[in-house]
């Protein structure tokens, strides 16, 4: 009877757990290099609520442009900053504080799509321009 009872518990406990997506270990930057359009991002991977972009990443030479970022009705470019890949993840320099880096993990890759998660779960679908 305890058996069938852990059992309860554990399936109950399943269903209320999301899905856990394993990010995939970045090798190097070669692997994300050229320009991919940054289509829509989720606050999670569980999130119902997607926001459109419009931006290009342009990684090339250790260093990633921003392109055609969207701002209160315009349009803006972003300086070339450096990028490595560092324990499998990818570390973009954030603009004016070279000492300070996003982090992204990769969740899922392959010739015409990218998928890239933020240090605070936020969740980037890109497709190869």
């Amino acid at each position: 009877m305890k058996k069938i009872n852990v059992a309860t518990v554990l399936l109950s406990l399943s269903l209320f757990v999301p899905a856990a997506y394993a990010d995939v270990t970045l090798k190097s930057a070669d692997e994300i290099q050229g320009a991919w359009k940054l289509d829509h991002t989720k606050k999670s991977m569980a999130s119902n609520e997607i926001l459109k972009r419009e931006d290009t990443w342009d990684f090339k030479g250790g260093k990633v442009t921003i392109t055609h970022i969207p701002r209160e009705g315009t349009f803006y470019d972003q300086s070339p900053v450096n990028y490595e890949v560092e324990d499998g993840k990818l570390k973009i320099s954030i603009l004016g504080r070279s000492d300070k880096f996003d982090v992204f993990s990769l969740v899922e890759k392959d010739d015409k799509t990218m998928t890239l998660k933020g240090k605070f779960g936020d969740v980037y679908f890109f497709n190869k321009k």
